[in-house]
């Protein structure tokens, strides 16, 4: 039997981390996957950590990503990418938003907001894709698409047909904010096109 493939998606409250792990397992299911989601919630409200995990493949039995066992690390803030590193295996996928949100703690403790959270990630030794989701979201014509274009820059990463990925977009979005996504879909997806793609 196959070892399941481990997504974790992190980021801070109302980014909409929970509802990209929707579409995500949506996605999947569509394609004839087993999927398991579960999510972590912290501080979501004060902004706080959330995570959410999916993993997929033939037969999946716990929904929760085992430590280090993550394949790709979907980040939606730059901070939370570097927090969550451990969680992801030697030489893995860390698909990271340019989004910055400094942390109350970070304005006030000694501890600053790392300047260099991206040089860390590559210098660890994972593959890094950074994403500015937030002016992608912002081209699309709404800030609060730029989940959807991380979504768009994970397909890249997920041998899918483009079909569910549309399917699950269209069930997961209400039709007054269906357009607008759709569209930060298909800017992020050309934006975010692998070379070798």
């Amino acid at each position: 039997m196959s070892k399941p493939t481990n997504i974790m998606l992190v980021g801070v409250g109302g980014q909409g981390i929970v509802l990209a792990g929707e579409v995500l397992a949506q996605v999947l299911m569509l394609a004839g996957h087993d999927v398991k989601k579960s999510e972590i919630h912290g501080m979501a409200q004060r902004g706080g950590t959330v995570r959410s995990d999916v993993r997929f493949g033939e037969t999946v039995f716990s929904p929760t990503i085992p430590p280090g066992q993550a394949d790709i690390l979907l980040a939606f803030e730059q901070l939370e990418a570097l927090r969550h590193l451990p969680q992801v295996v030697t030489g893995g996928l860390v698909i990271a938003s340019a989004e910055r949100i400094v942390p109350t703690t970070a304005h006030l403790g000694p501890n600053p907001y790392p300047d260099d959270a991206m040089a860390r990630i590559r210098g660890a030794g994972y593959r890094l894709q950074e994403v500015d989701a937030p002016a992608l979201a912002a081209q699309a014509g709404n800030p609060r698409t730029a989940g959807t274009c991380l979504l768009a820059a994970l397909a890249w990463h997920l041998d899918l047909p483009e079909e569910v990925w549309d399917r699950a977009l269209h069930d997961a979005y209400p039709k007054k904010i269906l357009e607008v996504n759709l569209r930060a879909f298909a800017l992020a997806r050309e934006a975010t096109q692998p070379a070798s793609s």
